[in-house]
């Protein structure tokens, strides 16, 4: 399971970073789907893209893995407002129509994404050891699991 995980936590990270990296490139099909009672719209395709690049990044380090993580949650709800407005005004963002079906489909998938970046970021279970780990909190368990080996004196 901690195979997986990793592997999940790695297609996040890069999805992330690339869709934030495409909030720069060509941000004008993310302005198209911010809601027009949002005020400047260009502005909050960039904050997202930020938040999307630094949330990928930030899960692939032990560290920062679970902020990242319920930045990336927060990021989710923040961005669903746009989501919807897509949905109900069938907002196409490129020459390819996209169904409407799959627009209003899309909507769940946030649910999804938040419960991965909350899956990918949750801490190893304390029975493992891995590279990926907090330092500090692989040397504690190696300390609690050292004191547990030690016979008990009266």
């Amino acid at each position: 399971m901690n195979r997986l995980r990793v592997v999940m936590r790695w297609l996040l990270a890069a999805a992330m970073v690339a869709v934030g990296v495409l909030h720069f490139v060509t941000p004008a099909p993310f302005v198209k789907i911010v809601p027009a009672l949002l005020p400047a719209p260009l502005l909050l395709v960039y904050l997202s893209g930020v938040f999307e690049i630094a949330g990928g990044l930030g899960l692939l380090l032990a560290r920062t893995r679970r902020a990242a993580g319920w930045g990336l949650v927060a990021l989710y709800v923040a961005v669903f407002p746009a989501n919807i407005n897509m949905a109900i005004n069938n907002i196409q963002l490129g020459a390819d129509a996209i169904p409407r079906w799959a627009l209003w489909a899309r909507l769940p998938l946030q649910a999804v994404l938040i419960a991965l970046a909350l899956w990918v970021s949750r801490a190893e279970a304390a029975s493992s050891t891995t590279a990926e780990e907090d330092p500090p909190q692989h040397q504690r368990r190696e300390r609690h699991q050292r004191h547990a080996e030690q016979p008990a004196t009266k």
